[in-house]
């Protein structure tokens, strides 16, 4: 960060709470307000706690700022907003209620859920009258603001700067990734510490991990309805503090040491050179909805900070309640901020944005790819240079962008998510009862890099973020075991989490002792993860899915801190040789730089001999011609030619069907013979066999996936 700017006569300081020569400088945001205090906890020799409360005496279009003599590191604090309260024109303010400093960055407590935590009168049910004030001081059921320190040392750390063409992300909770692994201690397990464990750490680099993407690790709380059915938000996506990473998450309850611990994890993974993404929910906070507690924005500018209609009820495009307005500057400073800092001060080499179409709705609630905030990202000079991931989509009316953010975006591709599963598992449970399924013409798309999606504006095939398990939906090895979800431990009477999951059970609802299924199943899991690793695109693998994890069939484990959600490493001999096989598959990945290219395939002669730099053939070995459509071609293959690249040329055969068949091996001019890397039918990688010249036929197992390499240039 750089040193507190000090007032001028016309512009205020820098927004947060920042140490000076003689004390600390408060600033905040309250455009409607007609007072704010900075109130002061300090410990006594009894163990009692005392509040001070100081006037900001200045204000500069609408912020209100002061500097508080005495004030050191460790300073416990939070705000009071005095004004109008008027719910009809979203003026809320309320002085007995404390309110979480925006630009904290350190929160020490949590909210501890009682009536008097919000604005407006409520019973202890928690309804009540949203036009009446309520006088209950919240202070004893608020946590604190602490003021930090920035200082680190971070020795010659320096960003990995990994290009998206290399780059293999691990999506990860930080709880879940180390909570029960017998290698880190006991004392760090399920912490930011843990994850930076050498013993995980090295599960990392053997799976060919690039990069972490860390499940939301700005400050959260929990949901008032999870509070009274005795859950808790456990993936985070309930933020109270944009700037301050999440304490619980810490080994050390001293929030200096929680920054200073996040920090050092970030230093170790680039150390390994590994890097660190950020899910960030920059779409709704922890306020929820109007009728929702007062913690931070609602009570320092309702108006300014939220989306709300001409009544003042909320506009909710997110399904949580409130959605924050970007069109405002105040709150896009705030978001720029708050991303600039982690770059600056914790070193952090991207983010995955959380319901991004939110983010890019504009005053007329409409989605913008021009959205003063997106060019605002693109413009930047720090942040334009970090990685920049898409969700591309949020519950609003059009809501659906996949394929139309702008560069330098990538984006999660949805598409490819439900084009792999509907070909390995639904297309097959069809064909293993008589049926059809859809055919190849959609996987071949997304295998190439979904040019259909992402060709405009040069992005190119690293716009795709390709992944077919997230945090949110089936593990890799649910999606093999169950038809339905099972979410009855979440308390929603089975009604949350997606129904439209395209998994097949493979014959049986859950766990089996039947050897044939469960056979079958890790098959198709092997199918799934082949798929990932050898598209063109960025893959993204969801963490577990290479150990096989299950939920249970809970499709939605938000809620559910437990062994539900943690990774175990008491690994089975299949699980054994489902890491074996990933870490293979990965391996083939880094080794054959035609599977990851950039530019998208043209189709057009790359060579002097004719060539293409990808040619797709039928079963017969011969060009696919016009035989794509139809639902009963579930056979293809797929030749990627390096020689352009003065790389290794490659062949993906895919069989879609429930049943064995003889596949032909194209003649090429880039291959006068194919050697045999990969055969999904092998529960554990085996090592290349003699070479198959080219035009002879080989037997593939029912549902499965093969990868040759090319040998003998003709």
């Amino acid at each position: 960060m750089c040193p507190p700017q000090p007032a001028t006569p016309d512009l205020p300081p820098e927004l947060g709470a920042s140490l000076t020569a003689d004390g600390a400088q408060f600033c905040v945001y309250a455009g409607h307000a007609r007072s704010v205090e900075v109130c002061l906890f300090d410990e006594g020799d009894d163990g009692a706690t005392t509040e001070r409360r100081v006037r900001l005496s200045h204000r500069a279009h609408g912020t209100w700022f002061d500097t508080v003599p005495g004030v050191v590191a460790g300073q416990r604090y939070a705000f009071r907003v005095d004004g109008d309260w008027d719910p009809d024109r979203s003026l809320l303010h309320n002085p007995a209620k404390l309110l979480l400093d925006p630009y904290a960055r350190a929160v020490e407590g949590g909210v501890h859920l009682d009536p008097a935590l919000y604005a407006h009168r409520v019973g202890p049910d928690l309804r009540g009258d949203l036009w009446v004030r309520d006088d209950r001081d919240s202070a004893p059921f608020m946590p604190r603001c602490v003021v930090v320190e920035d200082e680190f040392d971070w020795g010659s750390d320096d960003f990995p700067r990994r290009s998206l063409t290399e780059s293999l992300v691990y999506e990860v909770h930080v709880k879940n990734a180390t909570k029960l692994h017998p290698g880190v201690p006991e004392e760090l397990r399920g912490t930011y510490a843990g994850l930076a464990h050498p013993a995980f750490v090295e599960h990392l680099l053997r799976l060919g991990v690039t990069a972490v993407e860390l499940l939301p690790v700005h400050t959260f709380t929990h949901e008032p309805d999870l509070v009274l059915r005795g859950l808790s938000n456990h993936w985070g996506y309930n933020t109270l503090g944009f700037f301050a990473p999440h304490a619980a998450y810490a080994s050390t309850a001293d929030p200096q040491g929680a920054l200073d611990e996040f920090k050092a994890m970030v230093k170790d993974l680039h150390a390994a050179g590994i890097e660190v993404l950020l899910d960030v929910v920059y779409n709704h906070t922890a306020e929820n909805s109007r009728d929702g507690m007062t913690l931070s924005w609602r009570g320092l500018d309702q108006r300014a900070y939220y989306r709300v209609d001409g009544r003042g009820r909320d506009i909710d495009v997110t399904g949580c309640g409130n959605t924050l307005d970007l069109t405002h500057p105040v709150v896009a400073r705030m978001v720029l901020d708050s991303l600039r800092y982690w770059v600056q001060e914790c070193h952090v080499d991207g983010f995955r944005f959380d319901l991004a179409v939110a983010l890019g709705r504009g005053k007329d609630d409409g989605y913008d790819r021009d959205h003063p905030f997106l060019v605002a990202l693109r413009t930047d000079p720090v942040l334009s240079r970090t990685k920049l991931i898409a969700e591309p989509w949020d519950l609003g009316l059009h809501g659906w962008r996949t394929g139309q953010f702008p560069p330098p975006f990538s984006e999660w591709n949805d598409r490819y998510r439900d084009a792999t599963r509907t070909f390995w598992l639904r297309d097959l449970a069809a064909s293993a009862t008589g049926g059809v399924g859809h055919g190849v013409r959609e996987l071949a798309t997304r295998l190439a890099g979904s040019q259909d999606l992402f060709d405009r504006h040069d992005r190119g095939t690293i716009a795709s973020v390709n992944f077919v398990t997230a945090h949110d939906g089936f593990t890799l090895a649910d999606l093999t075991a169950y038809d339905t979800k099972h979410n009855g431990a979440n308390g929603h009477s089975g009604t949350d989490g997606s129904n439209d999951n395209r998994s097949w059970n493979h014959g049986v609802e859950g766990r089996t002792t039947d050897p044939d299924i469960s056979a079958a199943r890790r098959r198709s899991m092997r199918n799934l993860l082949g798929t990932l690793l050898l598209s063109t695109g960025v893959p993204m693998l969801n963490a577990g899915d290479e150990l096989g994890r299950s939920q249970r069939g809970n499709n939605n484990p938000y809620s559910q801190d437990n062994e539900i959600s943690w990774m175990s490493w008491d690994l089975e001999p299949w699980q054994e040789d489902l890491l074996e096989t990933s870490r293979h598959l990965a391996a083939l990945r880094r080794d054959h730089a035609v599977l990851r290219q950039r530019a998208f395939f043209s189709g057009r002669s790359i060579h002097a001999d004719g060539s293409t730099d990808l040619a797709w053939f039928a079963a017969d070995g011969e060009p696919m011609g016009e035989r794509w459509d139809g639902p009963a071609v579930a056979v293809l293959q797929a030749l990627y030619n390096g020689v352009a690249i003065s790389e290794q040329s490659v062949l993906i055969v895919v069989n879609g069907t429930a049943g064995g068949v003889d596949v032909t091996l194209p003649s090429a001019p880039c291959a006068a013979a194919y050697e045999l890397l990969w055969d999904s039918t092998d529960e554990r990688p085996a090592p290349p066999g003699a070479p198959v010249p080219a035009g002879h036929f080989v037997a593939m197992g029912a549902s499965s996936m093969q990868l040759w390499r090319c040998v003998g240039k003709g």
